[in-house]
């Protein structure tokens, strides 16, 4: 993708990031952590958490998970076991599902 291109998210995936930057902040504040106490144990800088806690959807996914992990906030599962349940379960659908993918073949009526 060009710079000069400015790459857009859909209204749904906005709300989302926004609402997940906005349980990071408040759960890192009802904890009295400091945004550079959470930035050092991500191991990121402070402006970065910034941009994660502002809704920025550039923010790396990994990293947004991470946050989320430190401070308990479950975005699947409440527990560990229950997200590798779900994990497992997701993998057997996906392994009766053909490995490549074609697209669906349109029949045209030219029948007039």
């Amino acid at each position: 993708m060009p710079a000069s291109k400015k790459r857009s998210y859909a209204r749904y995936t906005i709300a989302a990031v926004e609402l997940l930057g906005t349980l990071v902040q408040l759960e890192r504040k009802s904890r009295r952590m400091t945004a550079q106490e959470m930035a050092d144990r991500l191991g990121i800088d402070r402006s970065t958490l910034q941009r994660l806690e502002r809704g920025d959807p550039k923010v790396e996914l990994g990293l947004a998970f991470e946050a989320c992990a430190i401070l308990g906030i479950p975005l699947f599962e409440e527990s560990a076991q229950g997200l590798t349940m779900r994990l497992d379960e997701a993998g057997k659908r996906l392994a009766l599902l053909p490995n490549r993918v074609r697209p669906r073949q349109l029949s045209v009526s030219d029948d007039f």
